[in-house]
């Protein structure tokens, strides 16, 4: 259990500094300091000692250099218990240092400001910081590390209560938050610098994953799964109102946001299993989720609602008709807010920010590693699109074609969807076949009492065979947009000529496992 008799403090953050360092120097505990945090200390009068007077050496390179030096690593890695360590420290004239309180330069909240040049950027790259918190957290039996603010009243808690000692559990649990503090430190430094030139590496030699927990979730994907949220999601997507998010809701949350990001007019999509039930655009958001709810009135039920517009009282008023388990808006029209947060479990998010500049990568989970990949922002404009077949679309068509490719895109693989111009009518999803997924949507059309004639048929990946265009054909669609690619392509052009629908390569697949 140290014995905190001196403290070297140097911060870049400086919450609750003056009234943590005035506790010590009540309990007589000698503070060493440097630079800012010298003057600052100085400057509250409380009684401090620069590092220069410890080691005898001034700070130089424009502060770059102040605390490497044996005089401060002697007094951080020395074992307090080992007879040969104290007699040469005392031999050098080297005094113990029993407590570190230092965290680091900002370099995280630098390289986030617009316009950071590299130089700026390596200039915020802390070197003595990390080395004190290793060296003394190395030696945590013997010395107590503070890296976060809000641990100083808990270690002054246990200094009062012990005659100025800190138990070993807690130097533990300390100078394990050191290592984990300076790992997403230093993973934060590489990924920078793996991005910055025209070399940028999206795939370096080693990934770096190092991301803080935000939450830890009541279970994962099912209750006897245990699960926690890592990152910066809730900076995105801000909870205001209803129960805390589950596992599946924050997947769905994320795939609805980027399924509406696809679309410039107004549009509300609806997810159930991160698929859509329905997608509908219009130039009001009521019409816009109309739209997509009368795609699957059965599947809505519980679903996730988003919308790339601001959430007005007509459409809440349509969405609050039926259970809804999560509604996502880059904003709110004044009164929305209050009137669906009288269902308390219903949850409501802010989405901040355009999700179409997001490039974070897409990772995922295998057996002994991650697989990584570019996120999937590939597009298709009009004047992109190789038409294969004799009969060309018209405009209407020709939009239908565009909006089911845009929402097919965020369907499971394999996936079929049939569209008019600005909404969904029949969506399959995840089936083994790609005749299947297009029965299955034609079906799911016919529940709801609509009509897959005049339609246009978007297909994620090209037809193996012709049999699920003819599906499609027979169903009553007019035109189809699919990449093509398929070593039968030349059959599937000539069944759609035969039948003599319009047919668009994109040469563009969009899988989604």
């Amino acid at each position: 259990m140290p014995h905190i008799r001196r403290a070297l403090i140097s911060v870049s953050d400086k919450r609750g500094l003056t009234g943590f360092a005035r506790a010590l120097c009540a309990m007589n505990v000698e503070i060493i300091s440097t630079g800012g945090t010298y003057a600052a200390l100085k400057g509250e009068g409380i009684a401090v000692r620069s590092v220069s007077d410890v080691t005898g050496f001034p700070e130089i390179l424009d502060g770059r250099v102040k605390t490497l030096h044996p005089k401060i690593h002697g007094g951080l890695l020395a074992v307090a218990d080992n007879p040969e360590h104290t007699r040469q420290i005392h031999e050098l004239n080297i005094e113990p240092i029993d407590m570190v309180v230092v965290n680091l330069y900002p370099f995280e909240q630098t390289i986030a400001s617009e316009g950071v040049s590299l130089d700026d950027a390596v200039e915020q790259i802390d070197i003595g910081g990390p080395t004190m918190l290793r060296s003394a957290s190395k030696n945590f039996k013997h010395k107590a590390v503070i890296v976060n603010p809000d641990r100083y009243n808990s270690v002054l808690a246990e200094m009062q209560t012990n005659q100025c000692r800190v138990s070993e559990k807690m130097c533990f649990e300390l100078a394990k938050e050191v290592f984990r503090h300076t790992a997403v430190y230093d993973s934060v430094i590489a990924r920078y610098l793996d991005g910055v030139g025209a070399t940028a590496d999206l795939f370096p030699e080693v990934y770096h994953l190092a991301l803080r927990k935000e939450q830890d979730l009541r279970y994962g994907e099912n209750p006897h799964q245990t699960a926690a949220l890592y990152g910066s999601f809730t900076k995105t997507f801000e909870h205001l109102h209803g129960k805390e998010l589950s596992y599946n809701n924050i997947v769905d949350i994320g795939a609805a946001a980027q399924l509406v990001a696809e679309f410039d007019e107004p549009t509300v999509a609806i997810i159930k299993h991160t698929n859509p039930c329905g997608v509908g655009s219009a130039t009001s958001m009521a019409e816009a989720y109309a739209k997509a709810f009368a795609t699957d009135t059965k599947s809505a039920f519980g679903g996730i609602v988003a919308m790339n517009r601001e959430l007005d009282m007509t459409a809440a008023e349509m969405i609050n008709e039926i259970f809804t388990e999560v509604i996502v808006a880059p904003a709110f029209a004044d009164g929305v807010l209050d009137f669906l947060r009288k269902k308390k479990d219903r949850r409501l998010i802010h989405c901040h920010g355009n999700l179409r500049e997001f490039t974070t990568p897409d990772v995922k989970s295998v057996p002994g590693g991650l697989i990584v990949q570019s996120a999937d922002r590939a597009t298709v404009k009009p004047e992109n699109l190789r038409i294969v077949t004799k009969r060309k679309p018209s405009p209407e068509e020709l939009q239908a074609m565009l909006f089911g490719w845009r929402v097919a895109k965020h369907v499971k693989s394999n996936a079929i969807v049939y569209a008019l111009a600005e909404r969904t009518i029949g969506v399959g999803a995840g089936q083994m076949s790609r005749l299947d997924s297009a029965r299955v949507a034609a079906w799911k059309a016919a529940e709801m009492g609509l009509s897959v004639r005049g339609t246009a048929v978007a297909s994620d990946a090209f037809f193996p065979f012709a049999d699920g265009l003819l599906e499609a054909i027979d169903a009553g669609s007019t035109c189809v947009i699919q990449p093509g690619g398929s070593v039968r392509d030349q059959e599937v052009i000539a069944a759609a000529d035969k039948h003599e629908v319009a047919m668009a390569f994109t040469g563009i697949r969009h899988f989604k496992h």
